[in-house]
């Protein structure tokens, strides 16, 4: 299973990539692979401001519907748009092309809740 170190992720299963104030987001392989083939993500929350945990849009996959939940509180500045062409780039690439929004977050405080790759193992081991 690929968990990089220099990512941050939660316990929803979501990785973070912090680049200044924008986070970038998507779902991790584990959360992918438990999905299986992801057919659809839907995000209609850009330019909208989203506290912690709100949920930013949804990933379809054959079996099942799942939410996304915001790791940070901010504005959603983007959406990787390629997927609504190519959203199996979702199970290919979960940590490259298959990125999900961008976030430029608001409170610089929440990353300390955010989990390191080791501590993220163990809640999938867990």
């Amino acid at each position: 299973m690929n968990i990089p170190q220099d990512l941050k992720y939660t316990k929803d299963h979501e990785w973070v990539k912090i680049d200044g104030d924008v986070a970038t987001v998507g779902i991790t392989d584990f959360a992918q692979g438990e999905l299986g083939d992801i057919v659809y993500v839907e995000v209609e929350t850009v330019d909208e401001t989203l506290d912690r945990e709100e949920v930013f849009g949804t990933v379809e996959a054959v079996k099942t519907v799942s939410d996304l939940f915001s790791p940070l509180s901010g504005e959603i500045i983007e959406f990787n748009e390629s997927l609504e062409d190519e959203p199996e780039k979702v199970n290919t690439d979960p940590y490259g092309e298959g990125w999900m929004v961008k976030i430029k977050f608001s409170d610089t405080s929440e990353l300390e809740d955010l989990l390191t790759a080791e501590e993220y193992t163990k809640v999938i081991e867990g």
